[in-house]
């Protein structure tokens, strides 16, 4: 495959580790690391509920239900110094900060919140299928 196959849509060649195409495979690649914090259990949830509005920490924390204030304040902090979440710190009293994609972190978001989306609506297959394996494996 070509360099201009893989590249981006923009047709931009990033430059992923010594200067070569980013490929998620190659164990040195950086691009691992970011694909890490994109899908992580905690980034999926943030980047898809911050496709629909900005939040507030207290208010994200709500929307995703189960997650603690250290993982959230991590996945924040990842998500921000990647470039796909913009934090903007409010100097009131009492201090207001609000999270807000940035437009590469809507370009991720779409793409994770489809593929959470897709969960969603095949989950009764997926349940099935793993009622026909465990009752093989019982056999």
């Amino acid at each position: 495959m070509s360099v201009t196959e893989n590249s981006p849509p923009s047709g931009r060649v990033p430059s992923g580790s010594g200067g070569t195409a980013p490929d998620v495979n190659r164990v040195d690649c950086p691009s691992r690391g970011v694909l890490e914090h994109v899908t992580s259990r905690w980034g999926v949830l943030v980047l898809a509920a911050l496709l629909h509005r900005s939040y507030r920490f207290s208010e994200l924390r709500r929307q995703v239900g189960g997650v603690s204030e250290k993982m959230l304040a991590q996945t924040l902090q990842t998500l921000e110094r990647d470039g796909f979440v913009h934090r903007a710190a409010k100097p009131v009293i009492p201090p207001r900060v609000d999270y807000s994609l940035t437009p590469t972190g809507r370009e991720v978001a779409q793409q994770v919140s489809a593929l959470a989306r897709w969960v969603e609506g095949r989950l009764d297959d997926v349940l099935t299928a793993r009622k026909a394996y465990d009752a093989t494996r019982e056999a």
